[in-house]
């Protein structure tokens, strides 16, 4: 026992001196239980909502107070055609629209059941479902507080009712949700690992010396490196969205070419980012956890693949900027779902190309100075 001790003590006093290690032991758990503890909501809360109001009286502004008085719900836009509408949805600007028709006053009075219209965006079918659970409680509780405002000692008809509309997924099928959440988790997994372990392949097989003295520029080298992951990648990500076509029923609405412009992209990113990886470590192993430590939980959890990025705190909000699966899926989803063109998917493939740009570059300068 006493040979034990002396053992720990002495593993202890070397895991102090490491001072890396010791960040790791402390640092690190704590930090992704704050950073997925608060991203980590099944909660959705300030779902942006645009209102068409062909009303505009005491009643629908009564109405329309209930849906900002909830907290589920915050006016964004008041758009004044349903083509508008439609363009803000497939933006993103807003995930419901709500329709208070001309005339719902006089039926009001007249003891005819008013009907508002509910649109709602179906790409994500579980957020869509709550969401119109959430406008449906609002509208049955002040048809509620009407009807024995109306009612006078006798019974009438529930004054208001809901007219629901799901877009883009009407039967709420939750494979049309999750097959592009998949297909954009699988790529980002397999990209990020392969790439993260081809430059420490070089080093610990000791071919590393044979490629600093090469006459091959460091971009060069770097551009040779991603060729065939790239087309692996490529060939992997197209082969599951075919599956997802067969086995799933997936629709693919859009252009296939910019599909196949969006999906390089986010292959390259996800290619640059296990590059730049492998520059940072010596080993493997080290490049196969750390490579699947940032692909896997940033994918799955800050992307909206399963969780509304919306209903996060607004600091994880600032966090998902920097995760490519988030520009990835919202595209994605509106070339597939949605059959959107490339103005409305213009600023996630900016987004795309600047982030592949920035770790590609990273990897290159981290590669240049090892090399040097």
């Amino acid at each position: 026992m006493r040979k034990a001790l002396a053992v720990g003590r002495k593993e202890f006093a070397q895991i102090v001196r490491d001072r890396r290690t010791l960040l790791i032991l402390l640092f690190v758990p704590a930090f992704f239980l704050m950073l997925y503890g608060y991203a980590l909501n099944f909660d959705i809360r300030h779902v942006r909502l645009a209102v068409m109001d062909r009303e505009h009286n005491a009643d629908s502004r009564e109405l329309l107070s209930s849906f900002t008085n909830s907290t589920y719900f915050d006016i964004v836009a008041t758009p004044t055609s349903m083509g508008e509408i439609e363009r803000m949805m497939n933006e993103g600007r807003v995930r419901v629209a709500l329709v208070i028709p001309e005339g719902m006053s006089r039926d009001l009075r007249n003891g005819k059941t008013a009907y508002v219209q509910v649109i709602i965006n179906g790409d994500n079918a579980n957020t869509a479902s709550t969401v119109f659970g959430y406008a449906q409680a609002i509208v049955r509780g002040v048809s509620a507080q009407l009807q024995i405002r109306l009612a006078a000692g006798r019974a009438v008809a529930p004054p208001i009712a809901v007219e629901p509309r799901i877009w883009y997924n009407p039967e709420l099928q939750s494979t049309l949700f999750l097959v592009p959440g998949l297909i954009g988790f699988i790529v980002m997994i397999s990209a990020v690992v392969s790439t993260s372990l081809s430059i420490v392949r070089e080093k610990e097989r000791g071919t590393w010396e044979q490629v600093r003295m090469a006459p091959i520029s460091t971009v060069s080298y770097v551009v040779g490196k991603t060729i065939p992951y790239f087309f692996i990648s490529m060939l992997s990500a197209f082969l599951i969205i075919g599956a997802a076509m067969a086995l799933f029923g997936l629709p693919v609405r859009g252009s296939w070419v910019l599909l196949f412009c969006l999906v390089a992209l986010y292959v390259t990113s996800a290619l640059g980012t296990g590059l730049l990886v492998s520059t940072l470590v010596d080993s493997q192993a080290l490049a196969f956890l750390i490579g699947l430590l940032i692909s896997l939980l940033p994918t799955f959890i800050l992307s909206g693949f399963i969780f509304p990025i919306a209903s996060m705190p607004e600091p994880i909000q600032v966090i998902t900027y920097a995760v490519p699966a988030r520009y990835f899926l919202a595209a994605l989803r509106g070339v597939v779902l949605k059959g959107v063109g490339l103005g409305i998917v213009a600023p996630q493939i900016a987004a795309l190309g600047l982030y592949s740009l920035i770790v590609l570059g990273l990897a290159s300068l981290r590669l240049a100075k090892e090399r040097g």
